[in-house]
C-alpha cells in the first residue's frame, strides 16, 4: 500500500475484520506495511478516537467511532425511517429475518432488519457487511436487474464464494452464477439454500423503478429446515409487494434518489422490468 490514506483505509479496514483486535506486528504484515508505519497511523487513529488499545497485552480496536458515523448518515439519509415499516411487516409476516441492503457504487451493502423469529434457530448477521454477489439471494438479486456483463464483471471483480468458504451449493464458476441470476430475472426474486451458509434459505427481490437496476435489495433469511423452497414460494408476493411499495417510498430518501438518478452498472432502462411499481 502506497500513500497515507490509503494506509490508514486500509487499517480500519483490516481492524473491522478482527473484532478481538490485532497486534501491531500482524497489521504491519498482513497490509505489507514497516511497521514503524504502522505505528504512526495507529498512533494517530487512537488520538483521532478511532482506535483503542486493549489493556494487558496491547492490541489495538476499533472503537465505536466510525459505526457512530454510519449509523448517523443512515439517518440523516432517510432509508431506515422509510424502510423499517416495511421491514418490521414482513418479518412479522414471514416469522423470519428480513433485510434491506443498498447499493453503493458496485457494493451491496446491509444496512437494516428486522427480526421476526420470537423462538428456536434464529439467523441474525452482522448489519455494514457487503453481500457476497455470487452466492448470495442479495446479490442474485440485484445482478438480475443489471446487464449480464455488468453483473458478471462485479462477481469477478469480488471473486467467487466457494463452498468451503460458503455453502455447499455456492456456485463455483461464472456459467453457474449467470444461470442462476437468468433464473432470478424470470422469476422475479431470488431463492437460495445453502448456498451461502450451509443450512441457511435465503430469498430476496431487487428494489427498483420499471426497467432500472436496483437501488436496494430485500430479503428474508431462515433456517432450512424451517424455512424451505415451498415456505418461500408462498411468501414470494408478500415479498415483491414489500419491495414495490419501498420503491414507490424512497423518493423520501436522498440516498435512494441519488442511486436512482446516476444508476448502477449495467443500466437496462429498455430491457422489460421485472415488476413495476
Amino acid at each position: 500500500m502506497n500513500g497515507v490514506l490509503e494506509r490508514t483505509l486500509g487499517i480500519l479496514e483490516l481492524l473491522s475484520q478482527h473484532g478481538e483486535g490485532m497486534e501491531l506486528a500482524a497489521v504491519a504484515d498482513q497490509l505489507n506495511i514497516p511497521r514503524s508505519a504502522v505505528h504512526r497511523l495507529l498512533a494517530d487513529l487512537v488520538r483521532l478516537g478511532y482506535v483503542r488499545q486493549a489493556r494487558g497485552h496491547g492490541d489495538y480496536l476499533l472503537t465505536t467511532k466510525l459505526v457512530s458515523m454510519g449509523l448517523s448518515y443512515l439517518s440523516n439519509s432517510g432509508i431506515v425511517d422509510i424502510a423499517q415499516p416495511l421491514l418490521n411487516r414482513l418479518a412479522e409476516l414471514s416469522g423470519e429475518l428480513v433485510r434491506l441492503s443498498v447499493v453503493d457504487g458496485e457494493r451491496l451493502t446491509w444496512v437494516a432488519r428486522a427480526q421476526g423469529a420470537r423462538q428456536g434457530l434464529r439467523y441474525d448477521p452482522d448489519m455494514g457487511s457487503d453481500a457476497r454477489l455470487s452466492c448470495s439471494s442479495s446479490g442474485w438479486a440485484w445482478m438480475s436487474t443489471l446487464e449480464d456483463n455488468a453483473g458478471m464483471a462485479l462477481v469477478a471483480k469480488q471473486g467467487l464464494g466457494l463452498p468451503e468458504q460458503f455453502g455447499p451449493a455456492a456456485p463455483t464458476t461464472l456459467q453457474a452464477v449467470l444461470d442462476a441470476v437468468h433464473a432470478t430475472r424470470e422469476r422475479g426474486y431470488s431463492l437460495t439454500v445453502d448456498t451461502y451458509s450451509l443450512g441457511l434459505s435465503a430469498m430476496s427481490a431487487p428494489v427498483r423503478f420499471a426497467g432500472q437496476p436496483a437501488m436496494g435489495v430485500i430479503t428474508i433469511a431462515g433456517p432450512t429446515v424451517r424455512f424451505t423452497v415451498e415456505r418461500m414460494e408462498a411468501l414470494a408476493p408478500e415479498l415483491l409487494s414489500i419491495a414495490s411499495q419501498l420503491a414507490a417510498a424512497s423518493g423520501a430518501s436522498p440516498f435512494f434518489q441519488l442511486t436512482a438518478e446516476t444508476g448502477a452498472p449495467g443500466d437496462v432502462k429498455s430491457r422489460k422490468p421485472i415488476y413495476a411499481v
